[in-house]
C-alpha cells in the first residue's frame, strides 16, 4: 500500500502529477455516488474538490495519518460533503429580493470539524471489544435487532438491546475520558 501521506503532501505542496491521479482514481466514484443521489456532475466536482480543499486545510494545520486506503478516506469526506449538502437544500426556502451569500470558509471549517469527529468516533470505535464493534456496527446501520440476534447467534432480541445499551455506554464513556473531546464538541 502507497504511503498515504504522500497523496496529502501532494495537495499541500500542488503537486499537479499526483492530484492529476488522485482525480483519475477517486473522482469517477465520486461522480457515480452524487449522481446516484440526486445530484449532478457539477455538484460532484464541487464535492470532490471542496473535499480536497478540506483535506488540504485540516493536515496544513495539523498532519495526520490515514489508516485505510487514501481513496476510500477521500470517497468517505465526499459522501459526507454531500450527505450535508443534501440536508440543507431540504431546508431551503425560496424567497424573491436580496440574500446575502453564505460564508464558504465558514462551510468548510464546519465540514472539517464534522469529518475530524467522524474520525474521532471511528478511532473510539476501534478501541472496544470486537463483539461489541461487531454488535454497534450493525446497530449503526440500523439492522433490526432481531436480525442481529440471528447474525450474531444470540438467544433473542432482548440480549442484543441490553448488549447494545451496555456497548454505547462503554463507547460513550471512552469518547469522553479522551481529552480531545471537548475540543471537537459542538461549537
Amino acid at each position: 500500500m502507497k504511503n498515504q501521506s504522500t497523496y496529502l503532501k501532494a495537495l499541500l505542496h500542488g503537486d499537479n502529477k499526483k492530484i492529476l491521479d488522485i482525480y483519475e482514481t477517486s473522482f469517477p466514484n465520486v461522480k457515480r455516488f452524487v449522481i446516484q443521489n440526486k445530484g449532478e456532475q457539477a455538484d460532484a466536482e464541487d464535492v470532490f474538490q471542496k473535499a480536497l480543499l478540506q483535506l488540504t486545510l485540516r493536515y496544513e494545520k495539523a498532519p495526520f495519518e490515514i489508516t485505510s486506503s487514501f481513496e476510500a478516506y477521500l470517497f468517505a469526506v465526499c459522501k459526507n460533503l454531500w450527505r450535508r449538502e443534501l440536508n440543507k437544500s431540504k431546508h431551503e426556502v425560496t424567497i424573491d429580493g436580496v440574500v446575502e451569500l453564505k460564508n464558504e470558509a465558514r462551510d468548510i471549517a464546519l465540514s472539517a470539524l464534522e469529518q475530524e469527529r467522524w474520525d474521532f468516533f471511528q478511532e473510539k470505535l476501534e478501541l472496544i471489544s470486537e463483539n461489541c464493534k461487531q454488535i454497534l456496527k450493525r446497530f449503526f446501520n440500523k439492522i433490526a435487532y432481531k436480525d442481529i440476534a440471528i447474525e450474531l447467534d444470540y438467544n433473542d432480541e432482548n440480549v442484543v438491546r441490553q448488549r447494545v445499551f451496555k456497548c454505547k455506554a462503554k463507547l460513550t464513556e471512552m469518547i469522553k475520558q479522551d481529552v480531545r473531546f471537548n475540543e471537537l464538541k459542538e461549537i
